[in-house]
């Protein structure tokens, strides 16, 4: 007998959807407050509290988080990654959630600097950087390329310790390689605020696409496996 596909029975969490939504929301507020106060007291004194720890050990660690959020790098860690979730892992549709997580990321950077057109600080340089300065490109890239793997290594790391340990890294990951900006004085922390939450929006927009998706495979499968 022939079972017909009841896509009503894939319910993904719609509270991700909302998730976004609030993110893009606030992505917004700081986009119109930016572009209303260039140069604001938030931006001035968080930044300077952050360059207030320079040192010459401590710039050559911001310098080298920096590289690792880079074009360069991020490329490099993303090839490693899809090599070991496809060889290793042995994962196939994932690869395209994770190509689009951190592609899209991308593009949609590019298209944010072009409208803002927001100039990078000029008071504090420690390294030279071309191009606009908002939303943060490096910051963008690193919440969507590590917060992707944790979504993708979590269901292979069993025990709480290893996924603690997935997390804290991540964040730690992101963390630095955001402060780095500020430190070496080429983004406004409105600019690594700003790059979080869209990047967030974005990442929580394709797992709830990636979810659905993978829902509405299994039932079609199960379908076709009831007709038989």
């Amino acid at each position: 007998m022939k079972v017909g596909l009841d896509l009503r029975k894939a319910q993904p969490n719609y509270y991700m959807l909302f998730l976004a939504f609030i993110l893009l929301i606030g992505f917004g507020a700081v986009a119109v407050a930016t572009s209303e106060y260039p140069i604001n007291s938030l931006d001035v004194h968080l930044a300077a509290f952050v360059q207030s720890f320079e040192n010459p050990s401590l710039t050559v660690v911001m310098k080298m988080f920096t590289a690792i959020g880079s074009t360069k790098g991020c490329v490099v860690i993303i090839l490693l990654a899809m090599i070991f979730l496809y060889f290793v892992l042995g994962h196939r549709m994932e690869l395209i959630f994770f190509s689009g997580v951190v592609g899209g990321s991308a593009v949609i950077n590019q298209i944010m600097k072009g409208g803002f057109q927001r100039e990078r600080p000029s008071v504090y340089r420690l390294i030279e950087e071309s191009g606009y300065s908002f939303p943060s490109g490096h910051a963008m890239g690193a919440f969507a390329l590590y917060g992707a793997l944790v979504f993708l290594l979590w269901r292979h790391v069993s025990t709480k310790q290893r996924r603690s340990l997935l997390i804290v890294s991540s964040v730690l990951m992101i963390g630095m390689i955001c402060i780095s900006r500020i430190y070496l004085g080429v983004h406004h922390p409105s600019d690594i605020i700003a790059a979080l939450m869209v990047s967030g929006a974005w990442l929580t927009l394709m797992i709830w696409l990636f979810q659905r998706f993978m829902e509405y495979r299994e039932l079609r499968s199960s379908s076709k496996s009831e007709a038989m």
